[in-house]
């Protein structure tokens, strides 16, 4: 008989629910801590920026048992995944197990021996104790704002400038008429470009380092899911794991790839016009695809056409009075600066000989299947396997994590087995595909899966891939047939 627990879920966003869910059903004791007025994570309206979208086709950034509106567009707009994630909670019934409204300041062993933390909670101005048997961190990887700041803000805010970060650009009407200029290349980073440009900014600049892939929805002309999110695809790259008969194979099959890679940059050159901006980037794109490859802003090339938005490679030096110097020596004219620079990745409320445990000097993630450390028992980490589909891989993990909590898997790994395969996988993203440190080591793209496939195993699912083998070798990750491999694995329920 498995003994019922209870479980604290830190985080309100897509995969504090996908947890709150999955522990749920299993009998288990949930209380659900967020610390903002709302659910949602970055959906939560107050920390969207306008005309935000997903990155992922709606098919590919839903729960198993929960399809977005056919009405929605195919790629979902800010506040109609917020309005998702709101009716996900409703139908499951999810709300009442969060408190709102509520900070975890820090996490310590239990007192008394037992297994398990003991929280210390913040809310109303008061502060408590509550103990649990298991912690499930769901604050992924978009918590924390990543603060930076640059000789000469001071005075630069003193005349009238504004600097925010992006996530605080919610108000398109302040670049109105202002010369703008943003820090940073990602997808966060060329949409507020768009956005500002097409909102009557006087000039807007775009200030990045070094220039990468980036994939446009549609790759000439066919949507990227069908092409880039396939299982044939993905084993193109060079995977965890391999045996000698996959390495003979890769080997033998290396000049194919090497002429599929080739295709697609000549389209993606000619398309996204990467050589006219200066925007064509270095390494080859199979070595540099992961979660950091951003989706291309809709509107980016008409505006880099028409000169509504300058790149410029380099970054921010000083403000002065004459506007904002950069590395490459010219001085550009600023009223609002907006650095799309990322956010820190990290458990703030985990004491630094936690985190001693957690994170290896490189900044490296020791985590068993992106989830759980061998040395931090009764804890684990839904929604750290970021991904191109990742509510499908927050409902994936918090299905493996309960049933590793509650010694269910199929395939339950000792400590031993956990700390080998995390020396493996950290020697294949430092030394085999340094691509796959993004993030910590954190995502698990391109490949959804291999992932899927040891999490599925590992449960022991009698079912893990769809009957039509076409449409499982050369379709996308499909999240109802994933809700069927779920439901196929052995069901329990603690009492």
């Amino acid at each position: 008989m498995t003994k019922r627990k209870k479980i604290a879920v830190i985080g309100g966003g897509v995969s504090g629910l996908a947890a709150a869910k999955a522990f749920g059903e299993r009998g288990h004791e949930v209380c659900g801590f967020e610390r903002s007025h709302d659910f949602g994570g970055v959906w939560e309206l107050s920390r969207s920026y306008p005309d935000v979208q997903t990155q992922s086709p709606k098919d590919l950034y839903c729960y198993t048992d929960h399809p977005m509106p056919e009405s929605y567009p195919e790629w979902p707009k800010g506040p109609q995944v917020h309005a998702y994630l709101h009716s996900y909670a409703e139908k499951h019934d999810l709300a009442h197990l969060f408190r709102l409204n509520t900070n975890i300041k820090t996490m310590e062993r239990r007192p008394d021996s037992q297994p398990g933390w003991t929280l210390t909670v913040e809310a109303d101005g008061r502060e408590w104790t509550e103990d649990f048997d298991f912690v499930s961190v769901c604050t992924g990887q978009f918590s924390e704002r990543k603060i930076i700041s640059h000789p000469g803000q001071e005075a630069f805010v003193a005349r009238g400038g504004q600097v925010m970060h992006s996530s605080q650009y919610t108000e398109p009407g302040i670049c109105r008429g202002k010369d703008v200029v943003i820090l940073g290349g990602s997808k966060s980073a060329t949409d507020i470009a768009v956005n500002a440009a097409q909102n009557g900014a006087r000039s807007v600049r775009l200030v990045y380092r070094e220039n990468v892939w980036r994939v446009p929805y549609y790759v000439g002309g066919i949507n990227f899911k069908r092409l880039l999110y396939m299982r044939a695809q993905e084993q193109q790259f060079n995977q965890w794991g391999k045996g000698p008969f996959q390495r003979l194979v890769a080997a033998a099959l290396k000049p194919i790839v090497w002429m599929n890679f080739r295709g697609l940059e000549t389209i993606l050159k000619a398309q996204l016009k990467l050589k006219k901006h200066n925007m064509l980037p270095k390494v080859p794109i199979e070595k540099e695809v992961s979660c950091a490859v951003p989706v291309v802003t809709p509107g980016l090339i008409e505006c880099l056409d028409k000169g509504m938005i300058k790149p410029v490679l380099g970054s921010f030096e000083s403000y002065t009075d004459e506007g904002l110097k950069l590395t490459t020596g010219e001085t550009v004219p600023c009223d609002v600066a907006i650095l799309a620079v990322g956010w820190n990745l990290g458990v703030p409320f985990l004491p630094q000989e936690y985190q001693n445990k957690l994170v290896e000097d490189d900044g490296q993630y020791r985590l068993y299947r992106l989830s759980v450390n061998p040395d931090l028992p009764d804890m684990g980490f839904v929604g750290f396997n970021s991904s191109f589909c990742t509510v499908l891989s927050a409902e994936m993990i918090a299905n493996w994590l309960v049933r590793f909590a509650d010694g269910k898997l199929k395939k339950q790994p000792s400590a031993a087995d956990m700390n080998e395969n995390i020396g493996m996988m950290l020697d294949w993203r430092r030394n085999e595909r340094p691509a796959a440190q993004t993030y910590g080591g954190l995502c698990s793209a391109p490949f959804h899966f291999k992932h899927f496939d040891e999490l599925l195993s590992d449960m022991g699912a009698a079912k893990t891939k769809r009957s039509n083998p076409f449409a499982e070798r050369f379709s996308f990750p499909s999240a109802p047939a994933y809700g069927t491999f779920l439901a196929s694995a052995p069901q329990y329920r603690a009492e």
